[in-house]
Formats: structure tokens, sequence, C-alpha cells
């Protein structure tokens, strides 16, 4: 497994940007589909996106298609979900996670998670 950390998430206005980090330990990451999933409060956990070890596969929930993309950095271990244009529904945990293999939208197929980082989206 490996060891997931995220960052950049804060209190933010209705139409701003943000760029969420999960940078991960460990060397097995670059073998890893990596996911981001959202939580808001007394909802369910909702995937958000995911992206194949090689980057040639990207997972998009219809929610948030055409305002986040994610990305990663094999060589600096680190994913990222760009975010543009947010809304006050984008408000929630987000988390990482990461699991050897394909990429699912499930998030009980993911075997390491993050602690989350919160945003808020005031409008």
């Amino acid at each position: 497994q490996v060891q997931l950390v995220e960052s950049g998430g804060g209190l933010v206005q209705a139409g701003d940007s943000l760029r969420l980090s999960c940078v991960a330990s460990g060397r097995t990451f670059s073998n890893y589909a990596m996911g981001w999933f959202r939580q808001a409060p007394g909802k369910e956990r909702q995937f958000v996106a995911a992206i194949s070890w090689n980057r040639s596969i990207t997972s998009y929930a219809d929610s948030v298609k055409g305002r986040f993309a994610i990305s990663r950095d094999n060589a600096k271990n680190t994913v990222y979900l760009q975010i543009d244009s947010l809304k006050p529904e984008d408000t929630a945990v987000y988390s990482c996670a990461g699991r050897p293999g394909a990429v699912y939208s499930n998030p009980e197929a993911y075997s390491s998670w993050g602690q989350g980082t919160q945003v808020t989206v005031s409008s």
C-alpha cells in the first residue's frame, strides 16, 4: 500500500478555482490507479475522478465533467485535481485513494486512502 496526504483545500467563493494535491509515499505509486472522491455532510462518499497509472485513462463523474481535471506526476508521486468554476454544491471533504491495477469508480475497490482536505465554497 501507499500512504497518501492531500492538500490544497480551503474556503473559496463560487466561481473560483482550486488545485488539490495528493502526495504518495511508497515505491509502488507509479503502478497505482488513483482516484478522487468527495463526501459532503450527511451524504455518501461520491466518486469524482480517476486516472490510470500511465495517464492513458481518465474517468469523471458526470456532475464534474468540464470543470474538474485529474492529472498525475509519477516522478513526484503526486496526483492532482484541478477544480474550476467552483459551486457551493462542490463543498465537501475531498479524499484521494489508490489501488493497484485498473481504474474504478467504486470507492470499495481502493485500498489506500488519505485523510482528506476540506473544500468549502461560499455563494
